[in-house]
């Protein structure tokens, strides 16, 4: 499990990237899980990877990094534009980017915006409803003043519902605070298969294949994704 943010960096300067590559590397906070030299690239990334964080450039070919951030405001949880043009910053921020950096990039100025984050990010866990008590395997779930133990073993799926995520289980489904990924990450990293964009499985309650593209979990047909088909495979067939 880990509390790390995990972001990708599109740009189509190969210095610029270099450079945000290596400001990502000296705060533990940040994970890099990739950078994109093209806009059609970095939209397929944001869909497949689905970082925490994006910081994009503005001016690039084929599409802008506003565009992105339009196309994909409910993929995007966190965008940072890093850009030499400072006549976007109004837009920006009507789009609700955490941040507009200035190139060129200093390690000043880039050290400000991870502080920021930092305290965003130390917030949002403070607000998480739904968390593992440590050194165990129970939900600790949240519900006004009532508290209530949940057995990670009872969770059949989850569904990401935009910011948030549906936790199913044989009893009755409850809906939690937190994004889809930061709920994955809080979970035994054994034991919990991610089968589609928005899905994530008990592995030992798949029941077997519906069709080409769907499963039974529990009593629900699930959707999976094409880039999921392989390891859903191998995991049934084990």
């Amino acid at each position: 499990m880990t509390n790390n943010i995990r972001c990708i960096c599109i740009d189509d300067e190969p210095d610029d990237l270099l450079l945000l590559n290596e400001y990502i590397k000296t705060d533990p906070l940040l994970t890099c899980a990739g950078c994109f030299s093209s806009a059609s690239d970095g939209l397929q990334a944001i869909l497949s990877l689905q970082p925490d964080l994006v910081f994009l450039d503005i001016e690039m070919p084929g599409a802008t990094g506003l565009e992105i951030l339009k196309q994909l405001k409910d993929r995007i949880e966190l965008a940072v534009f890093v850009t030499s043009h400072p006549e976007f910053a109004l837009e920006s921020f009507e789009l609700s980017a955490f941040d507009y950096i200035l190139k060129p990039v200093t390690e000043k100025r880039f050290a400000s915006t991870v502080q920021r984050l930092k305290d965003y990010w130390n917030m949002k866990q403070k607000a998480i409803t739904y968390e593992l008590l440590h050194g165990t395997e129970i939900l600790l779930i949240s519900e006004g003043r009532h508290k209530t133990k949940l057995p990670v073993n009872e969770i059949i799926y989850l569904e990401a519902m935009q910011n948030y995520t549906k936790v199913v289980t044989r009893q009755r489904s409850y809906l939690t605070l937190v994004g889809f990924n930061a709920f994955l990450n809080k979970l035994p990293q054994t034991g919990f298969l991610r089968i589609h964009r928005s899905y994530a499985v008990a592995s030992d309650k798949i029941n077997g294949w519906v069709s080409s593209d769907e499963i039974i979990c529990g009593n629900a047909t699930l959707p999976v994704g094409k880039t999921y088909k392989e390891i859903v495979k191998n995991e049934i067939t084990r």
